[in-house]
């Protein structure tokens, strides 16, 4: 079982890096963690490049505005569900500057929204690898989630 996060457009900046990395460093204790950046276009195009990475056994999880919210224990317990379910890869995949094409989010499993606020995606990339990781770390009994 792996986390595959498909995030259309240019890899992250040396800054943002280094703190994915951290996150990355600390979910590998639970679970593989792989990126693939193709490279960002209109709604068709990018479709069509995060369509070629996606497998027929893939859980795929759209990051989309209109999505479901969710608090963090939530997350934890469908990240178990996830991981359990018995597909190859668990693969997130976030929107481009024009959003998902409408293609890729009717194969999702689960449409996932971090928040009703707009973030830069070099961010998403951040606010995805961190909740990931606060979701494995509830699932494990860790203390780095403090929430009641």
């Amino acid at each position: 079982m792996k986390f595959f996060i498909i995030s259309p457009g240019k890899k992250p900046d040396d800054e943002t890096k280094l703190l994915i990395d951290e996150y990355e460093k600390r979910l590998s204790q639970h679970i593989a963690v792989e990126w693939l950046f193709p490279l960002a276009g209109s709604g068709t195009e990018e479709a069509e490049r995060i369509d070629k990475a996606l497998k027929e056994s893939d859980l795929i999880i759209c990051l989309d505005e209109r999505g479901k919210e969710l608090s963090s224990e939530e997350l934890s317990a469908k990240m178990n569900n996830w991981i359990g379910s018995g597909k190859g890869r668990v693969v997130f995949v976030i929107g481009g500057a024009y959003g998902i094409d409408q293609s890729i989010l009717s194969r999702a499993h689960f449409v996932w929204s971090l928040s009703k606020l707009t973030f830069p995606h070099r961010l998403v990339r951040l606010i995805l690898a961190e909740q990931l990781y606060r979701g494995m770390s509830i699932l494990h009994g860790g203390k780095y989630h403090h929430g009641g």
